[in-house]
């Protein structure tokens, strides 16, 4: 007797039958979306792989030990790691923060994503995605979160989750890739099934073997058997190798050459080619025993490279030189009156001539002149001249030769009008 073969489910049943399953199984945690968006894709860097509340106490510890985000971003992987102890995989997010934070830093001078918000929800998700260094879970889950996309994040456990249910193949869980798991869960639907496949997930990491696993596994797919042997942990991906070929060269150095263009700081980020760092020269540093330890009395290793800040030359404003008098003329001498003769008795003075008008008049402010014997004060005679002056064939006053006293010139010459 032959038994009839069954049919193997679909991918979108088994969906269907794997949240139902984690419904009753797990509960759905519900995400913090009123932090700025950097703070939650560095929470999302601690929550890879991590339990919600694990997640959450490092983030905060971080926080607390860290004066701000410029601290963590110069700090050393090592160092992050050390306060990230509480992780499944401390190194792995200590780099992830480190490299978002210089990433984020590099293209905005500033600790601040909020500009993907802004827009639409692909620009958002192509802001992200530009990030180097950022983990795809960390953009899946930020896109359905944050950014109120259709999203489902899935990290490693997640990914080991689904290979063990049968919704994944082995194609797919070599390559890391579950496509088409969005369209098997409604978009209302998505925030919960994601956080329930994130907890699924962390439990397949952590008890591989326990009543919760083994109780999701037979509701979903009892005739997956791809549970291992008790003891033993589920094997990792194992990626294809890259295809042989010019165009796979090609695009092999096109992403090596991208990845080093935006590399984040610091040696523990990634490796740099020879010639990129200025190296020691050789048998500078100090000197170690066979066993690796420093030898007392040694001289020390050479110093760390520092790029000294571009600090320009303090301006230097040399003192004015003290100007040159300008050479004057020396003073003409004025003709002095022939005061030896004196006018006889009855008759006054004549008036001086047009030429020696401006040596014979005194400057403004001297004493007035002496009256005459004939008891009449010589004003007269100055207004006369002055008559004489302002008649045909007088020059003007701009014409007049100049003394030897500027403060009289400037009183006695007109503006023309």
């Amino acid at each position: 007797m032959t038994t009839p073969n069954r049919q193997q489910p679909n991918r979108q049943q088994l969906v269907a039958k794997l949240h139902k399953a984690l419904r009753a199984t797990f509960k759905p945690v519900d995400p913090d979306t009123q932090p700025p968006l950097l703070e939650q894709v560095l929470y999302a860097c601690c929550l890879e792989n991590a339990p919600y509340d694990v997640a959450a106490r490092a983030y905060k510890r971080l926080g607390e030990a860290y004066f701000d985000l410029n601290e963590i971003r110069v700090t050393t992987v090592a160092e992050l790691a050390e306060t990230l102890h509480d992780l499944p995989d401390p190194s792995r997010a200590a780099l992830a923060l480190r490299r978002v934070l210089q990433g984020v830093f590099e293209s905005t001078y500033s600790f601040s994503l909020d500009n993907a918000k802004k827009h639409s929800i692909a620009h958002g998700m192509k802001t992200l995605e530009h990030i180097h260094g950022i983990p795809p879970f960390v953009v899946a889950f930020i896109g359905s979160t944050a950014l109120s996309g259709h999203y489902i994040p899935v990290d490693l456990g997640a990914m080991q989750g689904l290979f063990i249910t049968g919704v994944m193949s082995q194609e797919e869980y070599d390559s890391e890739k579950c496509p088409g798991l969005d369209r098997f869960i409604p978009k209302k639907a998505g925030l919960e099934f994601g956080s329930l496949l994130h907890q699924f997930g962390v439990e397949v990491l952590t008890n591989l073997h326990g009543a919760s696993v083994k109780k999701v596994v037979q509701a979903v797919n009892p005739d997956a058997k791809r549970m291992p042997k008790r003891g033993e942990p589920l094997p990792l991906p194992v990626p294809p190798p890259p295809p042989a070929g010019k165009d796979a060269q090609k695009a092999a150095d096109a992403a090596r050459t991208a990845a080093e263009e935006h590399r984040p700081a610091g040696p523990q980020a990634a490796a740099r080619p020879a010639g990129k760092t200025p190296l020691p020269p050789p048998g500078s540093g100090p000197k170690r025993a066979a066993d690796g330890t420093l030898v007392a009395g040694g001289k020390p290793g050479p110093k760390p490279f520092v790029v000294k800040p571009n600090v320009g030359r303090p301006i230097t404003i040399k003192p004015a030189e003290p100007e040159e008098p300008a050479a004057v003329a020396p003073p003409v001498p004025a003709k002095k009156a022939d005061t030896s003769k004196k006018p006889a008795a009855g008759k006054t003075p004549a008036a001086p001539k047009a030429t020696d008008k401006a040596a014979t008049k005194k400057p403004l402010g001297s004493e007035k002149s002496a009256p005459s014997e004939g008891g009449k004060s010589s004003d007269k005679s100055s207004d006369k001249g002055s008559a004489v002056s302002k008649g045909k064939g007088s020059k003007p006053a701009t014409d007049r030769p100049a003394t030897g006293d500027r403060h009289s010139d400037d009183l006695t010459r007109r503006k023309p009008r």
